[in-house]
């Protein structure tokens, strides 16, 4: 975490508009709004629109399977230091089927041994955009062979709406939600 306090402070429950009860309405019914969600409460016109991107990452409708999306998201927050994306999707990646061992090795990158050629692919694409914004050629050759088009461009979207997320938190210094713990390569950030 690179804040220990927040810059931005979440929007508490007990003040929140008619406006925001409206865009955490269907959150509380899934259970507690997450801090990320609470902190962007406080520019509702953001956060509306930022929901209906991140829903379209998150949702079917984007083309890669559950699992090869939070490869990306998990690369993503690592390489980002965002320690509270990382700690909120360690969970995710395994119901998406994850094992531990390879979260540990996302830390780790392409080229440890165990991965797939698809999943060194993501990843290989995953650092190309974190470090040039763009996907070498001979990596988008690589994620060809595994990946269709719209595959391919949903590596780039989530990819690039992680960076943003990973960029809000750290820079608003979302803490971590109650019960959390941040991962230990992740302190000190």
């Amino acid at each position: 975490m690179r804040l220990t306090a927040p810059r931005v402070v979440p929007a508490a429950a007990e003040s929140w508009t008619e406006e925001q009860r409206a865009i955490v309405e269907p959150m509380l019914a899934r259970g507690p709004v997450l801090n990320i969600f609470r902190t962007l409460l406080n520019h509702a016109a953001a956060a509306k629109a930022f929901l209906v991107w991140g829903g379209y990452v998150l949702s079917r409708k984007n083309t890669l399977p559950p699992r090869e999306r939070e490869i990306v998201i998990l690369r993503t927050g690592f390489l980002c230091r965002a320690g509270y994306e990382w700690t909120q999707h360690v969970p995710i990646a395994r119901r998406a089927g994850l094992t531990d061992d390879e979260i540990a090795r996302i830390k780790l990158g392409a080229d440890v041994p165990g991965w797939s050629q698809p999943d060194a692919a993501l990843l290989r694409a995953t650092d190309d955009l974190h470090r040039e914004q763009f996907v070498t050629e001979p990596v988008w050759a690589e994620l060809a062979r595994h990946f269709e088009e719209r595959q391919r461009m949903d590596v780039v979207f989530t990819a690039g709406q992680y960076t943003q997320v990973s960029m809000m938190l750290n820079s608003f210094g979302v803490q971590l939600d109650e019960g959390q713990m941040l991962d230990s390569d992740l302190k000190g950030f």
